[in-house]
């Protein structure tokens, strides 16, 4: 079983006063359901990064939650801490899939801008994907209406917002959907993430 860097979402605790890690317990289901193991990375960067550094780490799961500072979130060491991975990504050619934030933080890195979108923050939703139409989840309430090099667009909402993006050259993926919320999980998604990480 594969071993994958997964980030975790900052939850920010007024009594006591804590900055605390977390991840949906749905992650490490659906991660071992596509023959996954997580190795859950802190808001920590140098912690993180002596973790990714070892070489059992074939790729990087960046999840959800925790909106991104330049678009008023509370969680900067997050973003720094993503950021930097997506650079030790590149540089080590290991595949990142990046999931709702974790696209946002994608798009970021590569030049995207983002801006509020109406519409998206629902229970169920209708895309294109790939030329077919398919419901998914959706709980973002920023995106993007374009796509700049290298990053290409794969799937895009109704209304014209982005859904989900990959590298022209690089194995980085983003999607804007959250699969570890499908119940039950669908196959598509598990051989979404099989094929990023190549599995089997």
């Amino acid at each position: 079983m594969k071993t994958v860097g997964v980030t975790q979402r900052v939850s920010v605790s007024t009594h006591p006063a804590e900055r605390r890690d977390c991840l949906d317990q749905a992650w490490s289901h659906f991660l071992a359901a596509c023959g996954l193991r997580p190795l859950l990375l802190p808001n920590v960067l140098e912690v993180a990064l002596d973790l990714c550094a070892q070489d059992c780490i074939a790729g990087l799961v960046l999840t959800g939650g925790n909106d991104l500072a330049a678009l008023g979130g509370d969680a900067p060491e997050r973003d720094a801490l993503e950021q930097e991975l997506l650079q030790v990504a590149e540089r080590r050619g290991l595949p990142v899939l990046g999931v709702c934030r974790g696209m946002q933080v994608i798009q970021q890195r590569f030049g995207v801008r983002l801006h509020r979108v109406e519409g998206h923050v629902a229970s169920r939703q209708t895309i294109c994907i790939e030329g077919q139409r398919e419901e998914v989840n959706s709980y973002h309430c920023y995106g993007a209406l374009e796509s700049l090099a290298p990053l290409q667009a794969w799937a895009v909402a109704d209304d014209g917002v982005i859904k989900a993006v990959r590298h022209g050259s690089l194995p980085i993926t983003g999607i804007m959907w959250h699969p570890e919320r499908r119940k039950p999980f669908t196959p598509g998604d598990l051989a979404l993430f099989q094929r990023v990480f190549k599995v089997g």
